[in-house]
């Protein structure tokens, strides 16, 4: 850490240059003989990352900001808070700290927090700001978290874990094996220091694979904000053998929306032709792959097996976009262009050959507009166009 950033005058330059463009200000250099610019660049570019995802740091004066890509890897408050009231005790132990907004918020639900940060520098930063945020029941430690349980006697109400990909690994992970720590290895052992263990994962993760690879599994939450699914989130019990629930939150500022069910449930759709109302289910449900689910849920039918649309005769209240059908319409490009007058609309794709701009090339429809079509696939396989208007 190099505390000259903490200045008031360089926190002050920070402030005002905090939507100035950071190459222009690279080129100007620094202004103060201990801070260098490309210091100044990263707390701004952190600072800036942190204004909607992380409001209580960006709100807080004199935050010191670790690199940028701390505060992209972190949980947001969000999800954070979401988490810490899933899990409360006396204790619980992140063992992969990383910027601490997780245990900011497991320092409401547990009277004492431990976060443990291999990076020395980072658990520096982290300790600092915890004290700017006057919480004083988090005990940071600059140790492998792993390593820190296996020589401690000390047992937990819970551990918390949120793995990162493998440096070896290119690309997206798919698997927790390429995740570090490496999780599934490590169940047994955690298990003598927990009766509970919450995994935070990558939501590209596959649901069903990755309760193969864990053991005990109880819940399954894949939590989204605002209709974009930001995490999985994995609570395991000790010696937990009874059925898995899997529970979808779509975080949005009035109200969370919520669905759940049981994995690997036998329950099958009811299908149906399109009626007056169509629903889209939210993100969190379509990662969830509760299709099936959902026609049994609430009084809805589905369009087809694989189309993941739903319908009904009258409106319900349902968790994702809801519209009034207007029309509907064989695959026909001429057709198509001649019952929208304006020429725009709002295109989405389910189950259907073509994507959204292979459509707009051929129709020459343009975005935008307060017409929505809908390209799918009905239950007797016959490609069609439901055009509807949304139902805020």
């Amino acid at each position: 850490m190099n505390l000259a950033i903490l200045e008031t005058e360089t926190q002050d330059f920070i402030s005002r240059n905090k939507t100035t463009e950071i190459t222009r200000l690279i080129l100007k250099g620094s202004p103060f003989v201990n801070v260098t610019i490309q210091e100044i660049a990263n707390q701004i570019l952190a600072k800036q990352k942190s204004d909607k995802k992380l409001p209580t740091w960006f709100q807080t004066e004199k935050i010191y900001y670790p690199k940028a890509i701390s505060i992209e890897q972190s949980s947001s408050e969000a999800t954070a808070k979401y988490k810490s009231m899933l899990i409360s005790g006396d204790s619980i132990i992140d063992i992969t700290g990383g910027f601490g907004v997780d245990c900011y918020y497991f320092s409401n639900s547990f009277k004492n927090v431990i976060h443990c940060e291999i990076n020395e520098e980072l658990s520096k930063i982290v300790a600092y700001n915890f004290t700017q945020l006057l919480v004083k029941n988090i005990k940071p430690i600059a140790l492998n978290g792993v390593n820190y349980l296996k020589n401690s006697s000390e047992k937990y109400d819970c551990i918390y874990i949120d793995p990162s990909r493998r440096n070896e690994v290119k690309g997206k992970v798919f698997l927790l094996k390429d995740c570090v720590p490496e999780i599934p290895p490590k169940i047994d052992f955690l298990f003598t220091k927990t009766k509970t263990i919450l995994i935070k994962t990558s939501p590209i993760l596959d649901i069903s694979q990755t309760i193969k690879e864990l053991k005990n599994v109880k819940e399954v939450h894949v939590v989204a904000v605002k209709n974009e699914v930001k995490e999985l989130l994995f609570l395991l019990e000790k010696n937990y053998l009874g059925v898995i629930k899997i529970k979808t939150a779509n975080l949005k500022k009035e109200q969370t929306s919520t669905f759940e069910f049981e994995f690997e449930s036998s329950q099958t759709s009811s299908f149906s032709f399109p009626q007056n109302y169509l629903y889209e289910p939210n993100a969190a449900i379509l990662k969830s792959g509760g299709f099936n689910q959902i026609t049994n849920s609430f009084e809805v039918h589905k369009l087809h097996q694989n189309s993941h649309l739903y319908t009904s005769d009258t409106l319900i209240d349902f968790p994702g976009r809801k519209f009034k059908i207007l029309e509907q319409l064989p695959y026909d490009k001429k057709l198509i262009r001649k019952k929208l007058t304006e020429g725009k609309a709002n295109i989405t794709t389910r189950n259907f050959p073509k994507t959204v701009a292979q459509i707009r090339k051929e129709t020459k429809i343009k975005d935008g507009g307060n017409m929505y079509l809908f390209f799918t696939t009905n239950q007797k396989n016959m490609l069609t166009v439901l055009i509807c208007h949304k139902i805020e």
